[in-house]
């Protein structure tokens, strides 16, 4: 152990002539490029793809980049030096130039299509060809797959320029939504929530686009002006980026026999899948069919065990797309998400997103892609009765199976040996007639209180409570009273029961209000803010400083209700 800890204490990464003997592309080398890709990479106007799963794109440099911030503990993780991050070298590469790029790392990215389904609805009319065949990866580019520590990662720029799959947008992202994303992705990691993570973030010093954005101090629903924003870039980093999406796409083809190798394609991507996020529970020795039976049952555990997860920490994904669903089973795409403050069932942060996809409507979201996960792995099992019976199974399991994962959830947010379901539901009712704030409200009874006196620092005070405090402290008084009793029914003494509470209930959580002024202060040059909630959001079960409590373990300022842009916001970034 004491091995292990001096090698990841020990850089082994400090420039990119270190990085460059670590790649290995798989996807590129193993699976098919677009037969009509352009050699070069220089793949930029918006077409129709037709075969193959990927295109070969170079990406679009951003403008006099400049470092905001880098992840300290991927970047320790990966083995690779901090000063690395602000090295000319690194910075290029990592802000969309290839061009310098020290053999054998490669001077052009890949982009992938995939199909969209909107809870479990099959969609093509998004696509501007009205086919299909024109969506995909349209402003992330990924640059590198390397084997790091014996673990294979890719790198991905996040608004690296436009690609084949575009559809006539700019292809970049904006400072705004990077910050979002990079902050998000590390706070869920250090929430114990599977999760794509954040490696660098640089943002232009020069180039600008046009949005679609809110006016200072606007409660509109949409976006009522265009502003001019920094354009950015963040790499996340994961295992892989393939989608539900992406295996529907090729099952689409597969079904309609769209060419001769539809089928083939399919089964490629479903293997490429298996080889880069299943090795470690499918064996490679299986038959295809034991391969894909295997795999559905292996994804329907992640992704149940994903949204318990999402709900235990507030997490809201806003749009929950099959093409937004690592098929890996972790937490991709932060774009119209938001953490749940004033708990309401129904909390929705995305202005388009409709309650299909609000905060206790996951779990039935989450059946809806893997709904389209099934559908795809059947053409590969068409000639197999036996399997294809057990796929149908699995499938018809996924409602029970997330049921036992959110009922061990609140079991274990309440500090419960076992589910007591009309104990959270009276719960329930209270947490939305008084309301609460739903960080604060468990992280409180994660000490035991005795009264109600500590609870009270996440009421909210809404109309009931305000219309009757009485009876709603008496209420909430009794309620606790019972889940005392059964607290001190169990075994385990009751510090022992409050620190593992701690350990579920976060006491901070990435709220919206406070991003803003980030991402507002780096528009003008200033970091510091950035760096700051970086800090402290990577820390989201620690008892800081009390400077750090008293700025950040808050509800909501009345001031920042229903504004738009922090209480709700449209996809735009």
């Amino acid at each position: 152990m004491n091995n292990r800890k001096t090698e990841e204490a020990s850089p082994v990464v400090a420039t990119l002539d270190d990085l460059a003997p670590l790649a290995n592309y798989s996807l590129m080398d193993r699976l098919n490029a677009d037969p009509d890709a352009k050699a070069d990479g220089a793949d930029h106007a918006p077409r129709q793809v037709f075969t193959g799963h990927y295109v070969p794109v170079k990406p679009t440099p951003i403008a006099d980049p400049e470092y905001i911030t880098h992840s300290k503990a991927l970047f320790r993780e990966l083995g690779f030096a901090d000063s690395l991050a602000q090295s000319d070298d690194f910075m290029r590469m990592f802000s969309g130039d290839l061009s310098q790029v020290p053999a054998p790392l490669r001077r052009a990215g890949w982009a992938c299509g995939y199909a969209l389904s909107i809870y479990g609805t099959e969609y093509d009319q998004q696509c501007p060809f009205r086919t299909g065949n024109g969506y995909g990866d349209g402003r992330a580019i990924s640059v590198l797959e390397a084997v790091i520590r014996g673990q294979r990662w890719e790198m991905q720029l996040k608004g690296g320029g436009r690609t084949p799959y575009c559809r006539g947008a700019d292809g970049r992202a904006v400072l705004r939504s990077s910050v979002r994303e990079f902050l998000a992705q590390e706070h869920m990691h250090a929430l114990g929530v599977p999760t794509s993570r954040s490696l660098s973030l640089y943002v232009s010093k020069i180039e600008q686009v046009q949005r679609p954005w809110y006016t200072e101090g606007s409660h509109s629903m949409d976006p009522d002006t265009m502003v001019a924003e920094p354009v950015a870039i963040s790499t996340r980093v994961a295992p892989s980026f393939l989608r539900v999406g992406q295996l529907e796409l090729f099952a689409r083809r597969a079904r309609k026999q769209a060419h001769p190798h539809a089928l083939q394609e399919l089964e490629m991507i479903v293997l490429h899948l298996i080889e880069r996020e299943y090795a470690d529970v499918i064996d490679n020795a299986q038959s295809l069919a034991g391969k894909v039976v295997l795999l559905a049952d292996a994804f329907r555990d992640r992704l149940t065990s994903l949204v318990a997860n999402w709900i235990r920490v507030g997490y809201c994904q806003g749009n929950f797309n099959s093409d937004n669903c690592a098929a890996g089973g972790f937490t991709l795409d932060y774009g119209p998400f938001g953490f749940c403050e004033q708990f309401d069932p129904q909390y929705q942060p995305w202005t388009g997103g409709g309650q299909h996809f609000s905060f206790l409507n996951q779990p039935a979201a989450a059946e809806r892609n893997f709904h389209m996960f099934w559908t795809a792995l059947r053409p590969l099992l068409a000639a197999d009765e036996a399997a294809l019976q057990q796929l149908d199974d699995i499938r018809s399991g996924f409602a029970t199976v997330m049921q036992a994962k959110l009922e061990a959830m609140w079991a274990a947010k309440l500090g419960l040996e076992h589910f007591n379901k009309e104990l959270l539901n009276e719960l329930g009712g209270l947490m939305v007639q008084t309301p609460v704030d739903y960080t604060i409200l468990f992280r409180e009874l994660s000490n035991l209180p005795d009264d109600i006196s500590s609870l009270k620092k996440s009421f909210y005070k809404g109309s009931v409570y305000q219309a009757d405090p009485e009876t709603m402290d008496q209420r909430w008084s009794a309620w606790l009273a019972k889940w005392n009793t059964l607290i001190d029914s169990q075994s385990g003494s009751r510090d022992e029961i409050a620190q593992q509470m701690k350990r579920v209930n976060p006491k901070y959580s990435l709220r919206e209000w406070l991003v803003a002024p980030a991402y507002q202060q780096a528009a003008e040059g200033d970091y510091a803010l950035v760096r700051e909630l970086q800090e402290v959001m990577t820390q989201p079960y620690a008892e800081q400083s009390q400077a750090v409590e008293d700025k950040y373990y808050r509800r909501k300022p009345s001031e920042f209700s229903e504004l738009g842009g922090v209480s709700h916001y449209s996809c735009s970034s």
